[in-house]
C-alpha cells in the first residue's frame, strides 16, 4: 500500500521519576528494579491522556501542514469508559465535524491502527489520518507487584498518515499479527468492564490496577516473536541487515535485547529507549519511531521493521518503507 507518515510527534512529561524514587514506594532496591526491568528512570505525567496526546498530534499536524479527515486513537487505556478517548483528542485540539474513534489492541493498538489507517487510505475512504497513542500507566501501576510497578511510564505519540505517489517509494510492505488466548491472564486489568464492575461487591481495589506475570509473558512470547521474525524475513525475502531500523515495543529491557541477542539484528540498529522511558504501552512503538526520527536516526527510503507483543497474548509486525 503506497502510504507516507508526512508528520511525527510525540510529548514526554517533564517529571522524571528515577527507580532509586521508586524503590521506596515498592520495597526493592534501585538495582533490582534495573536488573529486571532494564528502566533507570520514567516520566510522570500530570495531565490527563487527552491533553498529553494533543501535545503529540499538534506537532506531527505542523509537521504535516494538514487538517486531518479522521482522527484515530491507539491508546491501550482510554480517558474514561464512554465517549471515546479520540472524541477528547479533537476538543484539546480544537478541531469539530471529524469522525474519530480507537482502534484498540492494548500495546500493539498503533500498528494495528496504522495498517487499517493504511487500508482507508488504500480504499478512498479517508486522505489524511492522524493516529495517537497516549497512555498514563503511572496511573494503573500496582505497587504490591514491584515488577510491573517498575515498568510502566507516561507518553504520547501521534503521527499524519497519507496517500504518497508512487515515485516516492513510501509504502506498507507487509503487516501481520497473531493472538494466542491462552496468555489471556497473563498481561491484565481485571476490574472496569462488565466482569468486574466497579459497583460490584467482590471487586477489588487491586482488580482496577496493572496485572502482569513477567516470566511468564517473556517465556511464551520470546519463541513466537522469534519465529514470527523469521517468518517475515522469508516471506519478503530479507535478512536483518536489510533492515535499516528495528523499533520494537519497549516492554522490558531484556525483551528489547532479545531482538540482537536471538533475532540477529545489529544492537545499533534495536531502537532501546526504555532506560529513560519505561513501557509507555501503546505509546511505546510511536514513541520510539519519534524519537529516532528527531535524533536523525531515519531517512526517507529507510526500512522500517516494527515488531511488538500486547496483552493477549499477541503479535504484530509490521515493514513499512519510510
Amino acid at each position: 500500500m503506497n502510504i507516507k507518515i508526512t508528520g511525527i510527534g510525540h510529548y514526554l512529561p517533564e517529571h522524571i521519576e528515577t527507580s532509586k524514587e521508586l524503590s521506596a514506594k515498592i520495597n526493592k532496591s534501585e538495582d533490582w528494579i534495573v536488573s529486571r526491568t532494564g528502566v533507570k528512570e520514567r516520566r510522570v505525567s500530570k495531565i490527563d491522556v487527552d491533553e498529553m496526546g494533543a501535545k503529540a498530534a499538534r506537532i506531527s499536524l505542523k509537521m504535516a501542514n494538514i487538517k486531518p479527515d479522521l482522527i484515530l486513537n491507539a491508546s491501550g487505556v482510554g480517558k474514561q469508559v464512554i465517549p471515546d478517548t479520540s472524541v477528547f483528542f479533537q476538543r484539546e485540539l480544537g478541531l469539530n465535524g471529524i469522525p474519530s474513534f480507537s482502534i484498540h489492541a492494548t500495546c500493539l493498538s498503533f500498528l494495528v491502527a496504522l495498517h487499517a489507517a493504511a487500508n482507508y487510505i488504500e480504499q478512498g475512504s479517508y486522505n489524511k489520518i492522524l493516529i495517537i497513542s497516549s497512555d498514563r500507566g503511572t496511573r494503573g501501576r500496582n505497587y504490591n507487584e514491584p515488577e510491573s510497578a517498575a515498568l510502566l511510564g507516561d507518553a504520547a505519540a501521534a503521527i499524519v498518515l497519507e496517500k504518497a505517489v508512487e515515485n516516492e517509494n513510501s509504502k506498507l510492505l507487509s503487516y501481520k499479527m497473531e493472538t494466542w488466548p491462552q496468555g489471556a491472564n497473563l498481561t491484565e486489568v481485571r476490574g472496569g468492564g462488565t466482569n468486574l464492575h466497579p459497583q460490584d461487591n467482590k471487586t477489588t481495589l487491586e482488580d482496577n490496577l496493572f496485572s502482569m506475570n513477567g516470566p511468564g509473558i517473556y517465556k511464551m512470547a520470546r519463541k513466537k516473536v522469534y519465529e514470527r521474525l523469521k517468518e517475515d524475513l522469508k516471506e519478503n525475502n530479507l535478512t536483518p541487515n536489510d533492515i535499516n531500523l528495528l523499533i520494537p515495543h519497549q516492554a522490558s529491557g531484556l525483551a528489547v535485547k532479545a531482538y540482537s541477542k536471538y533475532g540477529g539484528f545489529d544492537e545499533k540498529k534495536v531502537i532501546n529507549i526504555i532506560d529513560t522511558t519505561g513501557n509507555c504501552v501503546a505509546a511505546s512503538i510511536p514513541l520510539a519511531l519519534s524519537i529516532a526520527y528527531e535524533q536523525n536516526k531515519l531517512k526517507r527510503g529507510d526500512l522500517i521493521y516494527f515488531a511488538g507483543t500486547g496483552a493477549g497474548l499477541s503479535i504484530g509486525s509490521m515493514l513499512l518503507k519510510f
